[in-house]
C-alpha cells in the first residue's frame, strides 16, 4: 500500500524546505533507512531517509524547489500502483479500500470448497495478539523521546549500556544525536536491558522502539518487539533476532566489525555517509570529511569520529594549503580587469528566518534609540585586579552584563515585554548573550544574572560561547530572555545600534573600549571611553525610561564597587 511522505518540520523556525538534492528517482526501489533527499532548512541541510520499503512513485517538487511544512514531499508503493486518489487528495484509505473490494467479489461467488482453503489464516489469528498489546502503558520498554520541540527522530551517537548489561535508576542509557544537540538518556528504572531498538549510527522515530529494560526470562522481548512492528514503531534493528534470544556476542563482534571497517571513501552514489551533526562540525572544525573513518552502522561517520579525528600526519595538512591558495590566486587572476564581474548565491534557510525575524522586529517594533558615553577608567583597573591570580578571567562584557542585570532591577520596565493586548513586567532578570556562529547568530541565556557573582557570569558565558559554537546548546539554555547583549567591541567597532530581539523590548549595543583625550579637574588627560547604544520598543519603554536606565548603568560601571554591593 503506497504511503504519503509530508515535509517534515525540522527546526523550530522551519515553515518550508527547499529540496537541495534527491538520491532517488521516481521508479527507483527504496529500502527503508536509503536516503531519500536532502532538505535545506533555515539552520542545516538536512538527509531523509526513507522509512519504509518499495518503490519512489511519485516527488513533491524537483531539486531546488520549495516545500511548505506538511505538503506532499514523496510517495512510496508497490511499482504501477494506482496513487491518482493520493495526488488529489483522497490518501491512502481509498488506495488501500480498491483491492480489498475486489478480493471480497472474488470470494463471494466461490463455492464451498474455497472454505478450506481460507482456512489457514491462524497466522493472522497469532498476530493480533501482538499488535493489541499497547507497549506505551510498558514499564520494560523504552521509546523514543522527543528531546526538544522540533524533534521527530534520534540518531543513536552511542549506547553507554550493552544487552545484557545491568541497569540502575539514573545511569546513561545512551547519548541521542537531535536536529539542534546530542544528548544524554538516563534510565528512570532499574533491571537488564534486554533489547536494543538501534544499532550506533541508526535513526529512531520520535515513539518509536528505543530499548526494553526488565527481569531476564520473564519479560516476552519478542512480543513487544512484535507489538511495536504491528503498531509501526517498529525499527530496523527490530529484525535482529540474536540480541533478542540473548546471544549478544556474535551482535557485538558484528557492530566491532562494521566500526573497524568505518570507510572513509563515498558510497555506490559518490556520497559520503555521515550525520548531520557530523558534517556540521566538520565543516566548523574545517575537517575534510572524506579523511575522516566512520565508526557508525555501514562505515557511516557520527559525532564522536569529528571530535577524535586527528590528521594522520602534519605534511599533509601542510602540504593542501599552498595548493588552495594557488587555487584562489588563479581564480581571482582569471577574472578580467575592468569587467564588470560578481557571483549569487542563494539565500539560505537560515539566512531566510534571519531576515523574517528581524525585519518583523524592526517592522513592528517601532524602534528607538538612546546613546551615552561612559568613563571606563575605574572599570578597566577594577577588572585588572580582580583578574589577578584568578582561575576564571572576567572580560569587560561580563563587567557589563552584571551591572545590566543590576539596573535592569531598578528599571523593570526595560525588563519587560510586549505582548500585544497586555504588557509583561519580568519580575526574573534572564540575559541573552548574542553570540556569532558560522551560520548566523545564537543567543545563549544567562539566567537570573542579578543573583550571580561576577566569577559566575564569566564562567557561564564562557561555556555557553563554545556550546553555541560547536552547536551543542541545549533548548533551555536559549529561551526565555527578557533583555540582550550585543557587543562588538572586540572587533574594533566605536558605536552601532541593534534590532531588538524578540521578546525583549530592549537590547544594547557595546561599543569597544578606546583612550582618548578627555577633560577631568579642568585638565585634558588620557580616558577610557565606551559607547553603548540602547535600542528600544517605545510601545513599551519611554525615551525618559531609557535615558535613566542608561544613566544607572553608566554609574555602575564608573562606580565597579557599587555593583557589588
Amino acid at each position: 500500500m503506497a504511503e504519503s511522505i509530508l515535509m517534515p518540520r525540522l527546526s523550530d523556525t522551519m515553515t518550508e524546505g527547499v529540496i537541495a538534492a534527491w538520491h532517488k528517482k521516481v521508479g527507483d526501489p527504496v529500502k527503508k533507512g536509503d536516503l531519500l533527499a536532502e532538505v535545506e532548512t533555515d539552520k542545516a541541510t538536512m538527509e531523509l531517509e526513507s522509512y519504509k520499503d518499495g518503490t519512489l512513485l511519485h516527488i513533491g517538487t524537483e531539486k531546488g524547489g520549495k516545500l511548505q511544512v506538511n505538503d506532499l514531499l514523496a510517495i512510496i508503493g508497490n511499482s504501477g500502483e494506482d496513487i491518482s486518489g493520493m495526488l488529489k487528495g483522497g490518501g491512502e484509505n481509498k488506495a488501500a479500500s480498491q483491492p480489498a473490494k475486489k478480493e471480497e467479489k472474488k470470494a463471494d461467488p466461490a463455492p464451498k470448497e474455497a472454505a478450506p482453503k481460507e482456512t489457514p489464516a491462524p497466522k493472522k489469528e497469532e498476530a493480533k495478539p501482538a499488535a493489541a498489546l499497547d507497549i506505551s502503558k510498558m514499564e520494560e520498554v523504552v521509546l523514543m523521546p522527543r528531546l526538544s520541540d522540533t524533534m521527530t527522530e534520534g540518531v543513536i551517537a552511542g549506547w553507554n549500556k550493552n544487552v545484557g548489561d545491568t541497569v540502575k535508576k539514573g545511569d546513561v542509557l545512551a547519548e541521542i544525536e537531535t536536529d539542534k544537540a546530542t544528548m544524554e538518556l538516563e534510565s528512570y528504572k532499574n533491571g537488564k536491558l534486554l533489547y536494543q531498538g538501534a544499532k550506533k549510527g541508526e535513526k529512531i522515530a520520535v515513539n518509536d522502539l528505543l530499548c526494553i529494560i526488565g527481569e531476564e526470562g520473564k519479560t516476552d522481548v519478542n512480543a513487544i518487539v512484535a507489538a511495536a512492528k504491528a503498531g509501526g514503531a517498529g525499527t530496523q534493528a527490530a529484525a535482529a533476532t540474536p540480541e533478542n534470544t540473548g546471544t549478544t556476542q556474535g551482535a557485538g563482534q558484528e557492530s566491532k566489525e562494521e566500526e573497524d571497517h568505518g570507510s572513509d571513501s563515498p558510497d555506490a552514489n559518490g556520497r559520503v555517509k555521515a550525520s548531520p551533526l557530523a558534517r556540521k562540525l566538520a565543516a566548523e572544525k574545517g575537517i575534510d570529511i572524506k579523511k575522516v573513518n566512520g565508526s557508525g552502522d555501514g562505515g557511516r561517520i557520527v559525532k564522536s569520529d569529528i571530535d577524535n579525528y586527528k590528521p594522520s600526519t602534519e605534511p599533509t595538512t601542510a602540504a593542501t594549503a599552498p595548493s588552495t591558495a594557488g587555487g584562489q590566486q588563479q581564480a581571482s587572476a582569471s577574472v578580467p580587469s575592468g569587467v564588470v564581474s560578481f557571483d549569487e548565491v542563494p539565500v539560505s534557510q537560515m539566512r531566510k528566518v534571519i531576515a523574517k525575524r528581524l525585519a518583523e522586529s524592526k517592522f513592528s517594533a517601532p524602534h528607538f534609540y538612546v546613546t551615552m558615553v561612559i568613563d571606563m577608567d575605574k572599570a578597566v583597573e577594577g577588572r585588572a585586579k580582580l583578574n589577578e591570580g584568578g582561575k576564571i578571567k572576567i572580560s569587560f562584557n561580563d563587567l557589563v552584563l552584571k551591572a545590566c542585570a543590576v539596573a535592569l532591577r531598578q528599571h523593570p520596565a526595560v525588563n519587560s515585554s510586549w505582548l500585544g493586548d497586555k504588557i509583561r513586567f519580568n519580575h526574573h532578570i534572564n540575559i541573552g548573550v548574542a553570540v556569532a556562529v558560522e551560520d548566523g547568530l545564537l543567543v545563549p541565556v544567562i539566567r537570573f544574572a542579578d543573583m550571580k557573582s561576577l566569577t559566575q557570569i564569566g564562567k557561564e558565558v564562557k561555556e555557553l560561547a563554545q556550546k553555541a559554537k560547536d552547536k551543542k546548546l541545549q533548548p533551555s539554555e536559549w529561551e526565555g530572555n527578557t533583555f540582550t547583549i550585543s557587543n562588538l567591541g572586540m572587533f574594533g567597532v566605536d558605536e552601532f545600534t541593534a534590532i531588538i530581539n524578540p521578546p525583549d523590548a530592549c537590547i544594547l549595543a557595546v561599543g569597544g573600549i578606546n583612550q582618548v583625550p578627555v577633560v577631568k579637574n579642568g585638565a585634558v588627560v588620557p580616558g577610557n571611553i565606551m559607547k553603548v547604544t540602547l535600542s528600544c520598543d517605545h510601545r513599551v519603554v519611554d525615551g525618559a525610561t531609557g535615558a535613566a536606565f542608561l544613566q544607572t548603568l553608566k554609574s555602575l560601571l564608573e562606580e565597579p564597587l557599587r555593583m557589588l554591593a
